[in-house]
């Protein structure tokens, strides 16, 4: 479950369709992300990053 893109998009006050539109993805993929149940690509966690003014590290670096 990747709740930090999550808390980062809340935080930024957008709603995933929002957040979809501007990264070129559906409003379901960012869902899956999410919630865990979809793996993006590294080119759509930049985008992602980006538009949520956080680092990939912030968004996706899993700590054991």
């Amino acid at each position: 479950m990747n709740n930090k893109v999550k808390a980062a998009r809340v935080e930024r006050a957008i709603t995933q369709e929002q957040l979809a539109k501007q990264v070129g993805v559906t409003r379901q993929t960012i869902g899956l992300i999410e919630n865990g149940n979809y793996n993006p690509s590294l080119q759509l966690c930049i985008a992602i990053a980006k538009t949520l003014d956080k680092t990939l590290d912030d968004l996706f670096w899993e700590v054991d």
